[in-house]
């Protein structure tokens, strides 16, 4: 099968076209012909891209870890999916990825599609979808009529965070550029604060209950002082991860496969409360240019996705 692995040298990423065998799904496992791939910029750079779980070194490595496509083969213990079913999901970040042909992920980290998208649009979801939501309810215990405060509400796991958060009941305080205000002001934002011009803790009057940092730098740190007494900042920025400051280190959450939230997502997308947004799409070959900003005309808001085996009809 064809794949785009991580080039082995050169000073800084690159994504090179291969030739690998296909896969074979073990027991848990099914082998999926890839559709679409999500892109994450940062992810070439990641550990678990350039190491193994045993901290060892590690060459080749296949990125995007979202993906949509169709079941090709099924592991002998698998029950709950059929050969040719649409599927949308991720899999594990020391796995080969999905810009390939064909990946392997396990039964409890996809879920059918949402029937209302297309395999590109389905592409974009899980990562985002799950990072705002495991973000917001498993670590910042988001209940009805909390003040939620989100950084980067326009991007690829911002928009979902506004959504999400809106549709159970929060006040929305989102930080974007100006060019961005309709759409995040469409996604549910109750208030959004420029952050070229302005900055949000001077603004930011009352304490809220969680803060959703999404951009990094020294946004969480002047984002802390906002948050109440027992209440909750996270942040997904990855250059919070090495951190040695305990209250980034008790924020900071990577995000994991989960199936049944795939799945609540999923209707949640086909009823229309949910809406999803591609930010451009890339051809299999230009891949790399999605990963070094080569992308031209993106339009800023949403998610980059690589477009793997077409549908041919």
């Amino acid at each position: 099968m064809k794949v785009m692995c991580l080039a082995d040298s050169g000073k800084s990423p690159k994504l090179v076209e291969a030739t690998l065998p296909e896969p074979q799904p073990g027991s848990g496992e099914v082998l999926i012909r890839i559709s679409a791939a999500g892109v994450t910029p940062t992810e070439l750079s990641w550990y678990p891209t350039t190491h193994d779980q045993s901290g060892a070194s590690r060459t080749g490595a296949v990125p995007s870890h979202e993906f949509a496509g169709t079941i090709a083969a099924v592991g002998s213990d698998v029950r709950d999916f059929a050969l040719g079913q649409s599927v949308f999901g991720m899999n594990d970040w020391f796995s080969q990825g999905a810009l390939a042909e064909f990946c392997l992920a396990q039964t409890t980290s996809i879920a059918p599609a949402p029937l209302t998208l297309t395999p590109i649009q389905a592409a974009s979801v899980p990562i985002g979808a799950l990072t705002a939501w495991q973000g917001l309810f498993e670590h910042g215990h988001l209940h009805p009529g909390d003040r939620v405060l989100i950084h980067g509400a326009a991007g690829a796991v911002g928009h979902f965070a506004v959504q999400i958060a809106h549709l159970h009941g929060a006040h929305v305080i989102a930080t974007a550029s100006s060019a961005n205000f309709p759409f995040v002001r469409q996604l549910g934002a109750d208030e959004i604060i420029d952050y070229h011009t302005t900055r949000f803790e001077d603004v930011v009057t009352e304490p809220v209950d969680i803060v959703f940092d999404a951009v990094g730098g020294d946004t969480l740190l002047r984002s802390l002082p906002l948050v109440k007494p027992g209440r909750f900042a996270v942040t997904i920025a990855s250059d919070k991860e090495s951190s040695e400051d305990p209250r980034i280190m008790h924020s900071f959450f990577i995000v994991k496969p989960h199936q049944r939230q795939l799945m609540e997502v999923a209707a949640l997308i086909d009823t229309g409360k949910l809406r999803t947004f591609v930010d451009a799409i890339v051809g299999f070959a230009q891949a790399t240019d999605a990963y070094t900003g080569g992308v031209p005309n993106r339009k800023g808001n949403g998610k980059l996705v690589v477009a793997v085996n077409p549908p041919t009809v």
